[in-house]
């Protein structure tokens, strides 16, 4: 469990309460909702939730069987925090609808939904669980007009291409990581978050100009990031291949890397050697040859990696690992 973390899981609670229970987590945890759900899945109701807060952006990953979600207006004029929820799927499938418009959640969509009007959503009760991304935060973080965003609310952002795909795999990422961070780290991440996903929303709007150059350019770096780390093992990561894979120039990709006082290929190797470390730690995996860990995350010369090792670490690779 990392720093921050908060887990609530159905798990311990007797099956005929289950329902019941996750009907008052979410309203705690979000905003009041009329949660539904048949007889028949009802009584088969599971689910858990991981819950951090990222400054002001709460992220949660949540996993749970099929039920529907309905904030209706009564419940609106209870309670209304002015937020906006942002769900990216990571398994399942199921609809959400605002506004007169219906978008259809798709592992890796983005899709955007805003708490203070009246909405339906529902995982597809043919699968046995769905799986999400679910980001929280105050609508007044996005430097967006508000008219815009009402246009945006239940469209699916597609995460196959485009900006839509680098925003998608960098929260996917976070998904995965949530439990890693550290107060700091968590603290840098809502400041990205927020950058990455107005990225992706003014593109969906094709209303770019709308987003400060800064932005986009933190944004941008956050993606790289997320790419770089999705393919450290792959020995042909050079900053050309980076760099065309985000349509820049490597003229831009070194700029965007020394702003921050690092250089791309310094960047990759920092972050090969963490994983390298962790693997060397890891007493799973106390029987795996040194040199199939540094070929694991990228490292085709032993002896370089030996020698990278030792100067990152004060230690070689076996005597690290005998510690």
């Amino acid at each position: 469990m990392g720093w921050g973390m908060d887990v609530v899981s159905t798990d311990e609670v007797p099956a005929g309460e289950r329902f019941a229970f996750w009907r008052e987590v979410s309203s705690k945890i979000w905003v009041p909702y009329d949660l539904r759900c048949g007889p028949h899945l009802e009584s088969r109701f599971r689910a858990q939730i991981d819950i951090s807060e990222l400054g002001p952006v709460q992220a949660t990953l949540m996993t749970t069987t099929p039920y529907s979600i309905h904030r209706t207006p009564k419940l609106i004029r209870q309670a209304d925090p002015e937020v906006f929820k942002l769900c990216c799927v990571l398994r399942g499938h199921g609809m959400m609808a605002q506004d007169g418009r219906r978008a259809d959640f798709e592992p890796g969509n983005l899709v955007l939904y805003d708490t203070s009007r009246p909405y339906l959503a529902e995982l597809a009760p043919d699968i046995p669980a769905g799986q999400m991304l679910v980001l929280r935060f105050p609508r007044s973080l996005l430097p967006l007009p508000a008219r815009d965003l009402r246009r945006l609310t239940a469209v699916s952002i597609p995460g196959d291409q485009g900006i839509g795909a680098l925003s998608s795999q960098f929260l996917l990422q976070l998904a995965r990581r949530m439990d890693e961070f550290s107060p700091t780290e968590a603290a840098r991440l809502s400041t990205l978050t927020l950058d990455v996903l107005t990225a992706a929303l003014a593109n969906a709007l094709e209303a770019e100009s709308a987003v400060p150059p800064h932005t986009r350019r933190r944004a941008l770096l956050a993606q790289i990031h997320a790419f770089i780390r999705e393919n450290l093992g792959d020995a042909h990561l050079t900053p050309g291949a980076i760099a065309a894979a985000h349509h820049i120039s490597l003229r831009y990709l070194h700029k965007l890397f020394h702003a921050e006082g690092h250089t791309v290929a310094g960047w990759v190797r920092e972050q090969r050697l963490e994983q390298c470390r962790r693997d060397l730690a890891d007493p799973r995996l106390a029987a795996r040859p040194i040199n199939a860990i540094a070929a694991r995350w990228g490292f085709t010369s032993p002896s370089h990696f030996s020698q990278a090792f030792r100067s990152a670490y004060g230690l070689s690779p076996r005597d690290f690992r005998r510690q």
